[in-house]
């Protein structure tokens, strides 16, 4: 987790600085350029100005026929989702992921509890308090916190693997495969959900077990 975290931070400054010279407007027109560096490039800006009303449109570049661009746009797609425009929710945001990345789950979670206070509306603050619940072992709280999630974010394809992660500790394999399945559904470039369903759908014709 820290690695991909890390990796969105830098995909957003690189974002923000394209941003400069390239409209939102234009990039958003620009995702569906026949030339795929073009493609790249618009990504890469919304990354940096995009909006939640734009991610549908990132959405169909997970499956963009170039992988460096389904791979750019899964981290535009987070980079948007990780915003509040709110810069003091942005900043317990920071702090919040610094402290799941130092695995300090009670300070995480007493700071996306903060979060959930201060701006409601912001999906990713439920969806880090949901991860760091399932961490720690609460997963009837996990779950409810998912289930704000995708009352927000109905796109959101690491809440609903996360779904599938708990309902597999809970021994509700047919559960944990319709969630993996939806998650595969929206974004078909999460490999380890595809294991996952692969193991999974063994495992219900009794041809092997859950690795």
């Amino acid at each position: 987790m820290r690695h991909f975290l890390m990796a969105c931070g830098v995909f957003a400054v690189l974002g923000a600085a394209l941003a400069q010279s390239t409209s939102r407007t234009d990039a958003l027109g620009a995702l569906a350029s026949p030339v795929p560096e073009e493609r790249a490039r618009a990504v890469i800006a919304l990354a940096g100005t995009g909006r939640m009303s734009d991610v549908p449109a990132l959405l169909e570049r997970l499956r963009d026929e170039r992988p460096a661009v389904r791979g750019l746009a899964e981290q535009a797609i987070w980079a948007i989702w990780s915003r509040s425009d709110d810069p003091e929710v942005d900043g317990l945001f920071a702090r919040g992921v610094a402290e799941m990345e130092s695995q300090e789950l009670a300070p995480a979670i007493a700071t996306f509890t903060r979060i959930i206070e201060l701006k409601p509306e912001f999906a990713e603050g439920w969806n880090k308090r949901a991860t760091l619940y399932f961490l720690a072992g609460e997963y009837e709280r996990s779950l409810a916190d998912c289930d704000e999630v995708i009352r927000r974010n109905p796109y959101h394809f690491g809440v609903l693997a996360g779904y599938g992660q708990i309902y597999l500790h809970l021994d509700q394999h047919d559960k944990a495969l319709e969630y993996f399945r939806r998650a595969l559904a929206i974004n078909p470039n999460l490999a380890g959900v595809r294991s996952m369903v692969d193991a999974l759908e063994r495992r219900q014709r009794g041809g092997g077990r859950m690795i």
